[in-house]
This record gives structure tokens, C-alpha cells and sequence, in this order.
């Protein structure tokens, strides 16, 4: 089911949303300050092409320096987010796509903060969980439960 549901979300927004994040990424690499911010960005890339059976963890091991990050991102951030929002209000329309834009907005928090956080599977998280290596609080974003 996690399959067709990731070719469905290609189709309909994950090619372009991941396009988007792709040309930041590459734009913030052009320069060396923004190196750490697009090597974030494709792995943010990478989730938004293919979410469902992923899941957006919490891992900040120093919190303060994530929110520097998130700070000086924002502005990107905004873009993303806004493109987020619109492929949500256009897949909202109809009853197929309804699934695909409440899971788009739950993805769009990485638009936001994606530092301090990574992509992990929905397995990998399981076993985290049950080793009590991570928390229900370090769990950003489930866009399907496994």
C-alpha cells in the first residue's frame, strides 16, 4: 500500500515539491556558508519525494546550533512552506487527493525546521522506540503509520 501511495504522491506533488527543494539545495550550495544548509535540504529532498513508511525524527545533539540553523533558514523555509500549502489547497479539491494535501501539510513542518532533524524509517523508528532510543516527543512528523 506504501508504494502506491508514494507513486500516487509523485504523480500528483512529490516530483515538483522535490524540484523545489532540489534548486535551493543546489543554490545554497554555490556558496560556503550555505553548504551545511543544502546538504539538509536534499535529504529533506529525498523525504518529500518518497515520504510514506518514512518519518521525520527529532536528533538535535546541540539544540542551540539547530536553532541558528532554523533561524537563518526561515526565509527559504517560507518558500517551501507556501509551496507546500498550495499543492495541499489544490489536492484538497478532490476526494483522491484529500490524503495527499493533510499529508503535505504534515511534511511542510520540515519546510520550516529542518535542522535537528532526519529521515528514518518507519521500522527503524519502531525499534528505536521499543530500545527507548527515542521518544514519542522526538518524532516529528508520521505521514503514515506502519
Amino acid at each position: 500500500m506504501r508504494f502506491i501511495a508514494n507513486v500516487i504522491w509523485v504523480v500528483v506533488s512529490g516530483v515538483w515539491l522535490a524540484f523545489f527543494y532540489a534548486i535551493a539545495g543546489v543554490l545554497l550550495c554555490c556558496t560556503v556558508i550555505g553548504i551545511p544548509f543544502g546538504l539538509q535540504v536534499f535529504k529533506i529532498a529525498r523525504y518529500v519525494l518518497w515520504p510514506f513508511g518514512y518519518t521525520l525524527v527529532k536528533t538535535s545533539e546541540v539544540p542551540a546550533m539547530s536553532t541558528i540553523g532554523n533561524i537563518l533558514w526561515l526565509p527559504f523555509g517560507c518558500l517551501l512552506f507556501l509551496a507546500h500549502l498550495g499543492t495541499a489547497a489544490v489536492l484538497a479539491i478532490t476526494i483522491i487527493g484529500f490524503p495527499f494535501a493533510i499529508a503535505n501539510l504534515k511534511i511542510s513542518v520540515a519546510a520550516f525546521t529542518p535542522f535537528g532533524r532526519t529521515v528514518m524509517s518507519n521500522r527503524e523508528v519502531q525499534a528505536a522506540v521499543a530500545a527507548h532510543r527515542l521518544s514519542a516527543n522526538d518524532i516529528a512528523v508520521i505521514p503514515e503509520r506502519a
